[in-house]
């Protein structure tokens, strides 16, 4: 096992790798105490699937070569389950790795099922298994166990053929357009960067007015600011519960800010204290035009419930005879839509539009109906349709 711990040989590493088609990458990280992923091992190998861990941790190291080939336009990244690497990247270079093939995405039209994690197609397609006894372990601490660094390299080493195989079964079946959306956002930096005037909108609300989304929009820009200049978790500024409570009881003193429920007395005396109270002022003070407008109803939204499930019958079984992943196809918020009328939603366009959504909109008109035969459900059109 190859771990890199010097700037010389991450170089030469980096020139051997920025000459091949593409590259495959994973991380270890550790999150749980801080808003940023500190990274603490990168694991990369080329096409033949040898793979080496560079120490991003060891003293002296300098990670600039990697960081270039992560931007080397010539070189694909192929990385599973892409979004929190390419977090780490983005934080660490300032760039978005390019271009990018997330394998989990792929895997969700080749047939693999909804979730396709690395182990499901390691097994699949190159017949390994992995063991995962060593992934939740102390990525940070050092020495790194053999164990660790066979667990893992192993994220690597099956990687160029699960992508090889599944880049030929994209072609075969004409698919690579079904998957640009999501491959797109992982291309997008408001993917992995919360703006503080936009970090309300995380936080699940109900029944709040204007004047008090506007308050709860600066008291979570406070919090989003202060999480990142502290790079501590959200939560362990305020919780949304706490955010929220002061959103609607907006307190006006040191005094009435402290008795809050659930908030830490220790954080609200000092700067932290001042910065809420000047964001409840501030928020109170906004224009009402200025204010986050209240969520839109949909037109229709008496969608029946029993008529949801009939469409997610529908999903599962088209489905299933497309070898795709339903929540790839339509979202439980776009069933609701056509369950209750509405005939313009992302899955009624495109390709989803052809493997799901003109049924569902038969359905919907009763041009079709699900029968079940011996223990099957089966999916008849109506004898108008067949004419």
């Amino acid at each position: 096992m190859t771990v890199i711990t010097d700037s010389v040989s991450l170089v030469s590493l980096c020139d051997k790798l920025s000459k091949e088609p593409f590259i495959c990458i994973d991380t270890e990280f550790i999150r749980e105490k801080t808003y940023w992923p500190k990274l603490c091992l990168i694991q990369i190998s080329g096409p033949e699937g040898e793979p080496f861990a560079i120490d991003p941790l060891h003293k002296g190291i300098d990670l600039s070569p990697l960081f270039s080939l992560m931007i080397n336009s010539k070189v694909l990244k192929v990385l599973h389950a892409a979004r929190q690497d390419i977090e780490i990247f983005l934080h660490l270079v300032g760039q978005l790795p390019n271009p990018i093939f997330d394998t989990q995405i792929a895997a969700m039209v080749c047939g693999f099922g909804e979730s396709a994690s690395y182990e499901h197609l390691a097994r699949k397609i190159s017949d390994a298994r992995i063991d995962k006894s060593s992934r939740f372990s102390d990525w940070a601490g050092r020495p790194l166990e053999k164990r660790q660094l066979k667990y893992a390299l192993s994220d690597v080493i099956h990687l160029p053929q699960i992508y090889l195989t599944l880049k030929k079964k994209l072609t075969e079946t004409g698919r690579e357009s079904w998957i640009a959306d999501e491959m797109a956002a992982l291309g997008k930096h408001d993917t992995y960067i919360t703006e503080p005037h936009t970090a309300w909108k995380k936080i699940k609300t109900r029944g709040a007015s204007s004047r008090t989304l506007a308050i709860l929009r600066e008291l979570a820009a406070v919090r989003e600011e202060w999480a990142k200049l502290y790079d501590v978790p959200r939560q362990h500024v305020i919780r949304d519960q706490s955010l929220l409570a002061i959103s609607a009881s907006q307190p006006t003193t040191m005094e009435q800010l402290i008795r809050v429920r659930g908030l830490k007395g220790t954080l609200t005396k000092g700067k932290l204290g001042n910065s809420i109270l000047k964001a409840i002022e501030l928020g109170k003070n906004l224009a009402l035009e200025k204010c986050p407008e209240l969520p839109k109803k949909p037109e229709n939204h008496s969608a029946s419930p029993a008529v949801v499930d009939l469409l997610k019958v529908l999903l599962k079984v088209r489905s299933d005879e497309n070898s795709i992943a339903a929540r790839l196809v339509a979202k439980n918020s776009d069933l609701v839509e056509i369950a209750a009328g509405v005939e313009e939603n992302a899955a009624l366009i495109g390709w989803r539009r052809k493997v799901f959504g003109e049924d569902a909109l038969k359905l919907m008109r009763g041009q079709l109906s699900l029968r079940i035969n011996t223990g099957e459900v089966h999916i008849h059109a109506s004898a108008e349709e067949k004419n």
